[in-house]
């Protein structure tokens, strides 16, 4: 063809996790590839419900244009929540509501970015991010990453060190791939670091609300107070992927400029889906269940991490996440994950090869698995068949 596309197409590629979600198409197959929350959770009936209150109470208004902004009664709630759920004292008019938080992410690159910008990330990440950002022609650059999160001193080298840095990407609660969870005491010192070099900061929570043991850690929005902080969260781990109902909530300049762009991109988000979802809130208990939720998942994680344990050889590591949807994989270094892969594959099972989750490539000998999608006799199964090729290829 003689058509000419803009520049910034040749660094989109398709998503690996959407490719790899083809897999589940074949008979048979075991996937642990995607995040997906278990469909039988789906509140289908009470959601029919709050459908038919809507249609019937104010059926004109759900399917005429709207605000921007979003649906004023869903952003109350929102606000109330976050300040019940994550100590985050906000107002509604600070909170945007988005097309998912993916559309959160495109955004926060099309607000921050240039070409030659440098973004900053946990090492490993969330591919989505990197994905969403990849148009606007940025350089990403890992910040060395531990269990208890982003290393200060590595990401205070590397402020000191690297001009352009234009903004820092982090999932605190329940990474993202590695399922790991920051330390208070490390996000106070990434709180203090931020504030001294003035960096937005854009904290990705769609996985908060899902712990299965220990404490909640304050949130670093929570702590923001220099409005530095962007938190973007999300109805669809909590409740059901299919509305796309995110939202963003910021400091007034800097949210003001995310809705300048919203009516740029889409004009503004479903009507229809946001007034279904505030009346389910106020029709149905969202804490019970998302505690539903919770106990299912933190079932599945427990079953998933013990058949491990039995079946993976002793060289194998993996994380003990304390909630989300995923545990993260790391195999010895001359290992390739990818080609362990296709031999899962031919035993009908799938998960996500851990290169994909580096901005810039390597760690091949890492692999993440979800356990909140297949049911307890497939998540067995299924860890037993990744077990078997393990045992055979590192005879």
């Amino acid at each position: 063809m003689q058509v000419k596309f803009a520049k910034r197409i040749d660094n989109m590629k398709g998503s690996e996790i959407r490719e790899a979600i083809k897999l589940t198409l074949k008979p048979g197959m075991i996937s642990f590839a995607g995040g997906l929350p278990a469909p039988e959770m789906f509140p289908v009936a009470e959601m029919k419900d709050a459908a038919n209150h809507v249609l019937e109470e104010a059926g004109a208004v759900a399917m005429q244009y709207a605000t921007t902004e979003g649906y004023d009664p869903l952003r109350e709630k929102i606000a109330a929540r976050m300040k019940e759920k994550y100590d985050i004292h906000t107002v509604p008019e600070q909170i945007l509501i988005t097309n998912g938080s993916q559309q959160g992410l495109d955004f926060s690159g099309k607000l921050f970015l240039d070409e030659g910008d440098v973004v900053l990330f946990e090492s490993p990440s969330y591919m989505g991010a990197f994905n969403a950002f990849k148009a606007y022609q940025p350089r990403f650059m890992e910040v060395p990453t531990d269990e208890e999160g982003m290393i200060p001193d590595a990401l205070e080298k590397i402020l000191q060190t690297t001009e352009r840095v234009k903004m820092i990407y982090v999932i605190p609660d329940f990474q993202n791939p590695t399922g790991r969870t920051w330390s208070l005491e490390r996000r106070k010192a990434f709180m203090e670091i931020i504030n001294r070099y003035n960096i937005p900061v854009i904290e990705d929570n769609p996985y908060g609300e899902l712990r299965y043991e220990g404490e909640a850690v304050p949130s670093l929005k929570s702590m923001d107070e220099k409005g530095l902080v962007i938190f973007l969260g999300s109805f669809s781990k909590i409740l059901a992927p299919g509305y796309r109902i995110g939202w963003i909530c910021a400091a007034p300049e800097i949210l003001q400029k995310y809705i300048f762009i919203k009516q740029g991109a889409d004009l503004q988000p479903s009507t229809v889906s946001q007034m279904e979802i505030s009346r389910f809130m106020e029709l149905y208990d969202l804490d019970a269940h998302v505690e539903r939720i919770r106990k299912l998942y933190g079932s599945r994680r427990k079953l998933m991490l013990n058949t491990m344990k039995e079946t993976f050889p002793a060289q194998v590591k993996y994380t003990n996440p304390k909630g989300g949807l995923f545990t993260w994989v790391e195999l010895p270094e001359n290992m390739d994950a990818r080609e362990v892969l296709m031999k899962c594959v031919e035993k009908n099972v799938a998960y996500i090869p851990g290169g994909a989750f580096y901005p810039e490539g390597g760690k091949e000998n890492t692999f993440r698995l979800n356990f909140s999608n297949m049911p307890e006799d497939k998540i067995v199964e299924g860890i037993r068949r990744i077990g078997e090729v393990l045992q055979s290829v590192m005879q």
